[in-house]
């Protein structure tokens, strides 16, 4: 038991600092389409791939918002930046948003999935109408894009990148339909990339599990409920964007998330005592 802990903790150690080969310089001219661009890891991602050079469709639900990260892709260097407007929530979005990149870029490189919809903590986030919305915003458009994008992807051996949240892998109180919406990503993707290597397609799927991150969405129902801080955007963005440039199968930011990721195999049902340590329990209770 002692040599597979330690050998455990070794592969541990190298999968967080060895070195992974990214070259900004790939990315220079890479068509990107970005969902969720209008706030939070998404905008970040926005930047990161302006300053690099990439051309990108940006789209987010308010307009008025993606024009403010339009115009600031342009300062900082992108030679190409379209956006459209959409709303996830809607069956009918992804094919108007996959076409429009198609339209303006010719093609897709990258297809980066960073959308999402939070929700109330509580018992009242729990109720069929919300979970209904949940699950078509943060898994079933997921789906949509990602099909009808995939062609694309597979004429330029691109990359599908996929940012999910550690509530996916690791379930927490009062985040019940949100939590199971992010697991179901972890099977379709994983699942999709083994269909992807029997068949000798060349298109690269990289899951990225991050925390609790400042400024998303998510992280204002949870607010006063957990005790846990959020990590800052740019850099949770940036390791997003290594992992996809480098197409490596997996993304964990902060750091620690991969280590909360298999402690959940070693303590699937953990003590109500450890639980609270991470809750506020009276706003739980009240939420």
């Amino acid at each position: 038991m002692k040599v597979l802990l330690l050998t455990g903790l070794g592969a541990l150690f190298f999968a967080y600092y060895w070195d992974d080969n990214f070259d900004p310089a790939s990315l220079q001219g890479a068509r990107v389409l970005l969902t969720g661009a209008s706030a939070g890891v998404g905008e970040e991602l926005a930047y990161h791939y302006a300053r690099l050079g990439s051309h990108l469709v940006l789209t987010a639900q308010t307009e008025a918002l993606l024009q403010k990260v339009v115009g600031n892709c342009r300062k900082l260097g992108a030679p190409k930046v379209f956006y459209i407007a959409a709303d996830m929530a809607s069956p009918e979005a992804p094919e108007h948003v996959v076409q429009f990149a198609l339209d303006k870029l010719g093609g897709l490189d990258y297809l980066v999935l960073s959308h999402i919809g939070g929700a109330p903590a509580g018992a009242r986030a729990r109720s069929s109408q919300s979970t209904r919305w949940l699950v078509q915003v943060n898994f079933l458009s997921y789906v949509q894009l990602t099909s009808l994008a995939l062609p694309s992807l597979t004429d330029s051996k691109g990359c599908l990148v996929v940012v999910s949240s550690l509530l996916g892998r690791v379930p927490t109180s009062f985040s019940s339909p949100y939590s199971a919406a992010k697991s179901a990503l972890d099977g379709f993707f994983g699942s999709l990339r083994r269909e992807l290597d029997v068949q000798d397609v060349n298109v690269a799927i990289t899951m990225c599990v991050l925390g609790l991150r400042e400024g998303a969405s998510a992280s204002e129902g949870v607010r006063g409920i957990t005790r846990a801080t959020a990590a800052p955007g740019p850099r949770a963005a940036l390791a997003v964007i290594r992992g996809g440039a480098t197409r490596a199968s997996g993304v964990f930011y902060p750091r620690r998330v991969h280590l909360l990721c298999l402690l959940r195999g070693w303590l699937p049902r953990p003590r109500a005592w450890f639980i609270r340590q991470e809750l506020n329990v009276t706003a739980a209770a009240a939420a």
